[in-house]
């Protein structure tokens, strides 16, 4: 039977890149790799076709061959790739080698083929709550945390002292073993000794063999000045212990700062709500508001209306990135009285009645426009 275009085997034009050429050939072997298709001759073959295809579309030299003599230029040079699978240990290799500039170590076929795993530790996360005023300023912490180090008796080995692990004898110490899988062979991680490559004999009495054991570590972290909710602040080395000599992972402290009582932050500002009273609005004074380094003096000028916004520069929280502090916004709300004496509220009728609504030049604006809209309503009835 006549093979197939090369071309319309990956679906792609004449005129398609290396690029594109890599990205249809991906889709497709994933599509009918036989770990995705146990047992199916079909896919198989179109596994094998797409990857011979690929193996002459791929190189420039195979490539101009084909395009300029079809696939007698080529034939010649694809050794195993034919029907008959993998027909030697130069085309396994060969095979290999493309699968895995493809496919990393998707199936196995990954960077040098074998040798023993060095594994890193886990990193770890701590949630840590602070109060906005700590956050403000920073503040030095100290943590107990729970987590895996490397044994000091057998220095992380799993060995008993003394003693040293050895090869393991199903992957001679490579990590891998190489299994027949339908068609063709591939690499997989060593099943007796789980990728690490040796066996430990002799096991750390004190770690089981594990080379890790569990500790609480006790340890002083510094939150910056201007940390904002949500930041995480990271203490390298401090996560769980690698395996088989691997690095530790790191300790990621995740910043939660508690709604407070005054204040609501806006990154590196602040803003509040602050009452005053009706004479203080109407005649001006002098007031104290609150910020994180204490009281500070706001003039409030007669005739200040509610919801007015009083910016005091500098007030709010330091910029963590720009190490800048940020603003503090008041904004100041006029109180009403809840409770009023007998003389209280004589007074304050006796105030009302004096001045009426013309000291009020909102209130009479606001009059005038609705004394206007119930003439125009009057008189369209």
């Amino acid at each position: 039977m006549s093979k197939r275009d090369y071309y319309d085997v990956l679906g792609v034009d004449k005129s398609a890149d290396k690029n594109d050429i890599k990205r249809a050939y991906r889709k497709l072997a994933m599509k009918y790799h036989p770990d995705r298709n146990p047992d199916d001759e079909k896919a198989a073959a179109s596994f094998r076709e797409v990857t011979e295809a690929y193996e002459i579309l791929a190189d420039e030299e195979k490539r101009a061959r084909y395009d300029q003599y079809g696939h007698a230029g080529v034939d010649d040079q694809m050794g195993g790739f034919g029907a008959g699978g993998f027909q030697n240990s130069h085309a396994y290799q060969d095979f290999g080698d493309l699968f895995g500039s493809v496919f990393g170590d998707a199936f196995g076929f990954g960077g040098g083929g074998g040798g023993q795993q060095h594994n890193q530790g886990a990193d770890l996360r701590y949630n840590l709550t602070i109060t906005l005023e700590e956050a403000a300023k920073g503040k030095e912490v100290e943590l107990e945390i729970p987590k895996h180090e490397s044994c000091d008796t057998c220095s992380g080995s799993g060995a008993r002292p003394g003693t040293n692990p050895v090869p393991c004898s199903t992957c001679g110490g490579h990590g891998q073993v190489q299994m027949q899988q339908g068609f063709f062979a591939v690499r997989r991680t060593c099943p007796s000794c789980q990728g690490a490559g040796k066996k430990i004999e002799s096991p750390c009495v004190s770690c089981g063999g594990t080379g890790r054991k569990k500790v609480k570590k006790n340890l002083k972290v510094k939150i910056p000045a201007g940390v904002y909710d949500g930041a995480q602040v990271r203490v390298g080395g401090e996560g769980e212990a690698g395996t088989q000599g691997g690095a530790p992972g790191d300790l990621f402290i995740v910043v939660r700062i508690k709604e407070h009582a005054i204040f609501e932050r806006d990154g590196a500002d602040l803003h509040c709500e602050m009452p005053i009273t009706f004479p203080q609005a109407t005649l001006g004074a002098e007031v104290d508001a609150p910020t994180l380094d204490g009281k500070v003096k706001i003039r409030i000028p007669a005739g200040t209306e509610s919801g007015r916004v009083f910016r005091l520069r500098g007030h709010g929280v330091k910029d963590v990135r720009v190490h800048q502090k940020g603003d503090l916004f008041v904004r100041v709300q006029i109180a009403v009285p809840k409770k009023l004496t007998a003389k209280q509220e004589e007074l304050l009728k006796a105030f009302a009645k004096e001045t009426g609504d013309e000291v009020y030049p909102e209130r009479s604006s606001f009059l005038g426009k609705a004394k206007k809209l119930w003439d125009d309503l009057a008189g369209e009835n």
